[in-house]
């Protein structure tokens, strides 16, 4: 470091001048200090209320362990991802006020609609387009399939005998309803959260939503599309995909 002399100050003179200058630069770096301290101990405020926030948004509801959707009139459908989950839901979830949903072909899910003896004809159906979805069908590419309901006591684990029945599968006793429905869901957005379900209920929703129907196009390449149209997480929007599809219309 470089020091003038101020030839007109004595020795003692420059010395407490550079003195006075070298405590108000330290007094400066202090300031400084404080400062970056406080501006540490902002950030790191708000990485927690981040964090936190986060938590509370990422905390899910006992339903979201399984397929579901809200119909148009806010009836709650729930449905099996596989046939543990098909398991859990008859025997853990079903209630006598219950309809019961399984799509008519080898591979369909159990579907639930709670109080389902209360909802109305469009709930009814959207339930069944729901649950005919995310059968078989899809990957199968079918257009249209059949599904049909029935009341809580009507399922059973009991087969007839001689026969077992494998997890997942129940027996059916007595009529069942029948409603034939096209195969097609809904992705939508409302609130930085992903709504799931079929395009008369989403679109009572939300308007920003998209249609699929199957398709060739590999469920990555479509949950991505989705999932950045509508600034949604890819890995909310990916289990949504029934398997490989088109979209046919987006909002």
């Amino acid at each position: 470091m470089k020091i003038e002399i101020d030839k007109a100050l004595s020795i003692y003179e420059n010395a407490a001048k550079y003195f006075e200058e070298a405590k108000k630069l330290k007094k400066k770096a202090e300031n400084l200090k404080n400062k970056i301290e406080g501006i540490k101990r902002k950030l790191e405020d708000i990485e927690i209320k981040i964090v936190e926030r986060r938590k509370k948004e990422k905390k899910k509801e006992w339903y979201e362990k399984f397929r579901w959707f809200f119909t148009s009139n806010n009836f709650l459908l729930i449905a099996g991802k596989d046939a543990i989950t098909n398991e859990i839901i008859i025997r853990k979830y079903l209630e006598k006020n219950d309809l019961v949903f399984h799509a008519e072909i080898h591979g369909s899910p159990f579907g639930i609609l709670k109080n389902g003896q209360d909802a109305k004809e469009e709930d009814i159906y959207e339930a069944a387009k729901f649950v005919g979805s995310y059968s078989k069908a899809w990957k199968q590419k079918l257009s249209y399939i059949e599904v049909y309901y029935v009341f809580p006591d009507q399922v059973s684990k009991k087969a007839p005998a001689g026969e077992y029945l494998p997890k997942g599968s129940f027996m059916i006793y007595g009529k069942k309803n029948y409603i034939k429905t096209k195969l097609e869901i809904a992705i939508g957005e409302k609130n930085g959260k992903v709504i799931p379900g079929v395009p008369e209920s989403v679109s009572k929703k939300t308007n920003r939503y998209f249609i699929l129907v199957p398709g060739n196009e590999k469920p990555y390449r479509i949950a991505k599309y989705i999932s950045e149209s509508l600034s949604l997480d890819i890995n909310d929007v990916l289990p949504l995909i029934p398997g490989e599809g088109k979209i046919i219309k987006n909002t």
